[in-house]
């Protein structure tokens, strides 16, 4: 007799994993990492549960774009006056204060939207830095850049 299991969130076993974001590509490695958060990756995979794993992204001010991308690709926002979208180019963003919200961008389209999606961009951290406050997790390395040629700028 065949049966589908569908997992419980008490049953789900969530692991750590870290990503060094140095000289990947931003649409590669979002597709990756917002599987990683959604589970996907596993075998006991739920859609209406959270299974997947935590994921800290490093050095997010690193992550590159492909072709001309960085100065062509533009985040708008809107204001919520008349006439009042706005517009910034990935490589203004990049260079800005907070670079690491291009990635979070580019995994939070990636990810459902609901609450579950909410809650799975809850186990996302990013920093711009190589330094993070998650060592006492012992993280996984996840190696995007070896996983295939494509997911890193020059390699």
């Amino acid at each position: 007799m065949k049966t589908t299991k569908s997992a419980k969130p008490h049953e789900v076993e969530k692991k750590w994993h870290i990503v060094d974001a140095d000289g990947l590509v931003v649409g590669r490695a979002a597709t990756i990492i917002a599987n990683v958060l959604r589970g996907k990756h596993k075998t006991s995979f739920t859609p209406h549960v959270d299974c997947g794993d935590n994921v800290i992204v490093i050095n997010a001010d690193k992550i590159r774009f492909t072709g001309n991308k960085a100065a062509k690709k533009v985040y708008y926002k809107h204001t919520g006056y008349a006439g009042g979208i706005k517009g910034i180019t990935a490589a203004k963003v990049l260079d800005g204060r907070f670079p690491e919200r291009v990635l979070e961008k580019a995994v939070e389209r990636m990810i459902p939207r609901g609450p579950l999606g909410r809650e799975q961009m809850r186990n996302l951290r990013i920093f711009k830095g190589s330094e993070h406050p998650h060592e006492a997790q012992n993280p996984d390395v996840l190696d995007i850049g070896g996983m295939n040629r494509k997911n890193k700028v020059g390699a």
